[in-house]
């Protein structure tokens, strides 16, 4: 006989880029023991693939490379580059992708491998689309200067060519383009918890998420 799981913590994160939701997620996730699924990385996956060879892009493909996806092809350097951070952006615009993601999202939202309590969630449209019943919603979000600056520093820690001005540039083009699309546009959810991060630490971020999750997991 299967064994009845417990209810699973489901955490659902929305932000724009570089506002330091992935950074929560990770300790989020370490502390209550919680499947982690940065969903930007997989449009940032079928993007580099668009860019790797864009003659055999077709949906088809995705599909299959989807099926097969392995959460270790998502921690690639070759991910965090502005190109591809660009193409994803443009990737994400087409719905029949987003449809063959979505299954994907959801498996390992509501299903996560059994040595974990539940799973967190982050990306654009987790709290409209993928996680719309989770347990906690957030919407993460700070100044884009202060953003631009923190990408900027990831790219000069991983020896990236860019100038701080062509980061904020690229930025501003992605907030619109996340915001402005047809299909799962980023936008903060009625019921999602709004943290800005502009003037916290990642510390002091997390004892204030983790303050809000304890009352009411511990209830």
């Amino acid at each position: 006989m299967k064994k009845k799981r417990k209810k699973l913590i489901t955490v659902a994160i929305d932000s724009p880029a570089a506002a330091g939701a992935g950074t929560q997620a990770k300790l989020i996730a370490k502390h209550y023991n919680l499947f982690y699924l940065d969903t930007g990385k997989i449009y940032r996956y079928i993007g580099k693939l668009n860019l790797d060879n864009p003659k055999k892009f077709k949906h088809s493909l995705i599909k299959k490379k989807i099926k097969n996806l392995k959460i270790k092809y998502l921690k690639s350097n070759k991910l965090l580059t502005d190109d591809v951070a660009v193409s994803a952006s443009i990737i994400a615009k087409d719905n029949r992708i987003r449809k063959i993601v979505y299954n994907f999202q959801k498996k390992c939202a509501y299903s996560p491998p059994i040595k974990y309590s539940g799973s967190i969630l982050d990306g654009r449209d987790i709290t409209s689309v993928i996680m719309k019943n989770a347990m906690f919603k957030f919407f993460i979000t700070a100044s884009v200067k202060i953003r631009a600056k923190r990408r900027f520093k990831e790219y000069k820690n991983l020896n990236k060519k860019i100038t701080y001005n062509e980061v904020l540039k690229s930025l501003k083009t992605r907030d619109y383009s996340d915001k402005q699309r047809k299909y799962g546009p980023l936008l903060k959810t009625k019921d999602s918890i709004l943290i800005n991060t502009t003037k916290l630490s990642k510390t002091t971020c997390f004892k204030k998420i983790k303050q809000i999750m304890d009352r009411k997991i511990k209830a």
